[in-house]
């Protein structure tokens, strides 16, 4: 196989860290993103592409031995700003490929990247630091 992150994203300070736009065609070509929000955060808007792994901040480092190090992966959170100190602890693990998809989920879905909406897991809260679940069966 050729390398598929040739030719694309920056690498800044040894991450990778690609686009959403490139993430979504690198995605077509065999590579698999890694969400690593939290799963209330997935059960309402996930990222609506094939080779999704939902991979929680929370254990990541015990998950990682299921995963061939010789994949592609790209490594996504909410904004882009956790996802490249998880690339580098998969580095550090000999993963050969792990990059970051710069800007997180809310880029994707500022750039128009498809995405699948579940209302019925929609999250409640005054404001963003207590968000939390929707009371199911109202």
């Amino acid at each position: 196989m050729s390398d598929l992150f040739k030719n694309h994203g920056i690498s800044v300070q040894g991450v990778l860290s690609i686009t959403p736009r490139e993430t979504r065609a690198l995605i077509s070509q065999g590579a698999f993103l890694i969400d690593l929000r939290d799963t209330d955060f997935v059960d309402y808007k996930a990222f609506d592409v094939p080779n999704v792994l939902n991979l929680t901040m929370e254990g990541f480092e015990q998950q990682l031995e299921n995963l061939d190090k010789d994949t592609y992966y790209i490594l996504a959170d909410s904004s882009g700003l956790k996802s490249r100190d998880y690339v580098q602890k998969m580095l550090n693990r000999d993963f050969k490929h792990a990059g970051s998809m710069s800007g997180g989920f809310i880029e994707w879905e500022r750039d128009g990247m498809p995405v699948r909406v579940d209302v019925n897991e929609r999250l409640s809260g005054s404001c963003a630091c207590q968000l939390k679940p929707r009371e199911r069966g109202k």
